[in-house]
Parts: structure tokens; C-alpha cells; sequence
């Protein structure tokens, strides 16, 4: 088949390669540090605000499989996949231009317009992003069995990966640093707009210098076959055959859901935590408005320390994950995933009680060397169990386990976190502390299924 005489990437091909994934990184990081203050300044509660969050997973659960199959049997000029990555760049960078900018939209109609317009404008926002996140992120992967040799796949994904570590890093420092090196603060609209411009120019660079091969009529046959395969099963059936493969399947299944929960916790309420907690800013809904601006500082403040935060996650992430791959070689996948999990609900107990600064960064870099491993180690474990050939509806399947649990923290701990309502100044707030301390029973209860894995 052509497939098997594709010329290998060059390390600058591959460089080059991830480009566009770097500036997908870059937007998706930015979505998370500021969506939260953004949409509490519209009137989003806690509770709305996660549920605003199911975007993510929903559209992760919805869009990724739709476009992933649509992108197999696209064929236009430019490809067969490069008109999803345009298209999917182009309407997240309106989106992130717009999000910053819903209030002013809600205010187009008037003094009479009613409060929740803005925020029911951002949410749509934030879904459409969230969106076209995942619209361009699944035919983006698929380049690279398209286009490079079998023997090259896990390079290239390690490539992504690095694209992934160095975008949420530089997207997370870039404010905190302009802050502290220049005394220059960047609002959060102008953040936004970063992360469109680079959402939009990695992209653009990836669509203008890859060039897609075409399939062969054997090949485009045999994916058609595949497709009407496919096609022919229903959901459970897929379901029974996934969890046929072994029993360590269900072990690995249960270990995800756990780690996601965790996980979840932690992306969707860190910020709020740093601005409500650590810097002491009541829930801005709950006061008169003409007191909100009063805190815009503090916000701003608390924005920029949780960006800090994330970058030194998302760094240790970064340097730590090439060395928990050489150690598990040695030492197996769930002993080394096992101490990083535990590690991770370690940071989550220090952030839930020891409230400093100091304490916070080195609890996000220890929480960024399970981070590593939840990236990776769960997918290696499940690797040894798919058969050839079935690597997509597996994975599809897999992912199942990391969007439901999503779902759960964006609606039960939102609600949760909703009802634990507290005073801080004697004014009202929110208990965000409690998202880390359930986040640590879920890493505690991963981390004990890690061990009942049965490994060779």
C-alpha cells in the first residue's frame, strides 16, 4: 500500500509539523485560566459556570467522532483534512475575539437588556470554542497516520505533546511575566485576543506548509469497508467488544474515570480558588455592581498568580514526562503511575489547607508530575490490549471515560460547591477549597485500582 512507502519526517519537518497545535494549545489554556472570572463578571454562579463548562465534554463526546469521520470521506483540493483545521481556527478565534466582548454586545440592545444576556452570549461563546477545539484537534492527529510511516507515529505524537507542554506554558506565563519583568498588565480581552491570534496563525502555518496525501482507490476502498463496518454495529455492541478485550480493560476504564474526576477539579475551579480564596474576592454575584470594580484589581492579581500556577504545572508536566516513560520501562506502568497519582492527591491536600502562595506553586509542580502520567500511562496500560485495526473504536470508547467524569464535576461539585457558601470580610463566598479535597478521594481511589492491575 502507499502508506508503507511514505519518506519519513525530518526533526524540523516535525517541528514544523506541530505548529498548529501549539497555537490550538495556546487558545484551549487561556479558555480555562479566564473563562471563569470572565463569566462570574456576567453573573455565573458556580454552578452555572460548570455547567457552562460541559461544553468541553459534550463537544469533546459529539463533535470529535462527527468530524473525525466526516474528514475520512472529505475530498477537496486542499486536502482531506486541512478544511477542518481552517475551518475549526477561523470560528474559535472569532469566538475567543468575542467572548471578552459579550457584555458590550448585550449592551448594543439597551440599558433594558436583561443581566443575563451577556453571560448566556459568552456561554455560547464558550461552547463554540470548545467546539472548534475539538473539531480541529482529532483530524489534526490523524495526519500523522496519514502522512508518516507506521514507525513514526509515536515520535510525532511525543512532537504534540511538546507543542501541548509548550503552549499552556507560554500561554499560562505570558501575563504574570509582562506583569512582573515590565510592570505592564494585560486585561483579559487583550489575553483573549492572543490566544485567537495564535489559535488562528499556527494553524493557518500548518494548513499552508503540510501537504495531505491522497489515498490510493485501494485505500479510499478499504476505509469505505471500514466505515460501513462500522456503521453496522451499535453502540453496546462496540461497548461488549471493548471490555471483551480483557478484564484489565474495566480495571483501566475505572482508573481514568477516578483520574479525570481529579483532574476536572482542578482545571475548572483553580482559578476561581486563587481569586476567591487566596485573594479574598467576595462572589461578585452577590454584592451590589456598583461595588464589583472595586475587586477588578484583586481579580486581575489573582488571574495572573493562577496563570503563574498553570505554567509551573504544565512545565514540570513537560520536563518530567520523557523520564516517567524511561522509568516505567524498568519499573512497569502502574507502579510509576501509582506514586505519581498519589503525588497528585499529596498537592491537592496542600492546596486545600495551606492557602499561600509559596505552598500553591510547589502543590501545582508536584500536581504537574501526575498530570504527566494521567497524559500517558493509562493509554500505555490499554495499548497492550487492542487488537490491530481497532485502535479508533477503542480509543473512541476510552474516551468515554474521560468525559463523563467531566460531566459529573461540572455539574454535581458545581452544585456542590454552589450550596457551601461562607463569608470571608463578612462578606459572602464560596468554599472552592472542597473541589481539591474531593479531587484528592478520586486520585487516592485511582491510584488504589492502579494497583489491582494485573501487569506482566
Amino acid at each position: 500500500m502507499a502508506s508503507e512507502n511514505l519518506k519519513k519526517f525530518t526533526n524540523s519537518q516535525l517541528l514544523n509539523f506541530c505548529i498548529g497545535f501549539f497555537g490550538l494549545q495556546f487558545a484551549w489554556q487561556m479558555r480555562i485560566i479566564l473563562s471563569g472570572p470572565l463569566t462570574e463578571s456576567f453573573g455565573a454562579s458556580p454552578l452555572l459556570f460548570g455547567l457552562i463548562w460541559l461544553a468541553g465534554p459534550v463537544t469533546g463526546i459529539v463533535v470529535q467522532p462527527i468530524i473525525g469521520a466526516l474528514s475520512d470521506n472529505t475530498e477537496t483540493p486542499f486536502g482531506r483534512r486541512i478544511p477542518y483545521l481552517m475551518g475549526g481556527a477561523i470560528l474559535g478565534a472569532i469566538g475567543l475575539f468575542i467572548l471578552p466582548n459579550s457584555g458590550n454586545i448585550a449592551n448594543l440592545l439597551g440599558t433594558n437588556a436583561p443581566w443575563w444576556l451577556a453571560l448566556f452570549i459568552a456561554a455560547i461563546m464558550i461552547w463554540i470554542i470548545d467546539a472548534c477545539v475539538n473539531a480541529a484537534q482529532g483530524p489534526y492527529r490523524a495526519l500523522v497516520p496519514d502522512n508518516m510511516p507506521q514507525e513514526q507515529h509515536s515520535v510525532a505524537n511525543s512532537y504534540l505533546s511538546f507543542a501541548i507542554g509548550l503552549g499552556s506554558v507560554i500561554a499560562a506565563a505570558t501575563a504574570p511575566v509582562l506583569k512582573i519583568v515590565f510592570n505592564y498588565q494585560m486585561s483579559t480581552s487583550a489575553q483573549f485576543y492572543m490566544a485567537a491570534i495564535a489559535f488562528l496563525l499556527g494553524m493557518t502555518w500548518t494548513c499552508l506548509t503540510i501537504k495531505e496525501r491522497k489515498l490510493s482507490k485501494a485505500e479510499l476502498q478499504i476505509e469505505e469497508q471500514n466505515a460501513r463496518e462500522e456503521i453496522k454495529k451499535s453502540f453496546w455492541q462496540n461497548m461488549a467488544d471493548f471490555f471483551a478485550l480483557s478484564p484489565e480493560v474495566a480495571k483501566i476504564c475505572t482508573i481514568q474515570f477516578f483520574s479525570w474526576i481529579g483532574v476536572m477539579s482542578l482545571m475548572i475551579f483553580f482559578t476561581q480558588y486563587v481569586v476567591h480564596i487566596m485573594y479574598q474576592v467576595p462572589d461578585l454575584t452577590a454584592i451590589p455592581q456598583e461595588f464589583q470594580a472595586s475587586y477588578q484589581g484583586l481579580v486581575l492579581e489573582g488571574q495572573n498568580f493562577s496563570s503563574l500556577c498553570f505554567a509551573a504545572f504544565n512545565l514540570i508536566c513537560f520536563i518530567v514526562a520523557i523520564p516517567l516513560g524511561k522509568l516505567t520501562q524498568s519499573h512497569g506502568n502502574k507502579k510509576i503511575h501509582f506514586i505519581a497519582l498519589i503525588l497528585m492527591a499529596l498537592a491537592y491536600i496542600f492546596l486545600a489547607f495551606l492557602q499561600n502562595k509559596v505552598s500553591t506553586v510547589a502543590a501545582m509542580m508536584l500536581a504537574g508530575i501526575g498530570w504527566a502520567s494521567i497524559l500517558a500511562l493509562p493509554f500505555a496500560m490499554l495499548s497492550k490490549y487492542i487488537k490491530e485495526g481497532t485502535e479508533g473504536s477503542v480509543m473512541g470508547i476510552f474516551n468515554i471515560f474521560i468525559a463523563a467524569p467531566q460531566v459529573l464535576v461540572c455539574t454535581i461539585l458545581a452544585w456542590f460547591i454552589n450550596i457551601s457558601s461562607t463569608t470571608i470580610n463578612n462578606l459572602p463566598n464560596n468554599h472552592y477549597e472542597y473541589a481539591f479535597l474531593v479531587g484528592a478521594i478520586m486520585l487516592i481511589l485511582a491510584a488504589a485500582t492502579t494497583l489491582t492491575v494485573k501487569e506482566d
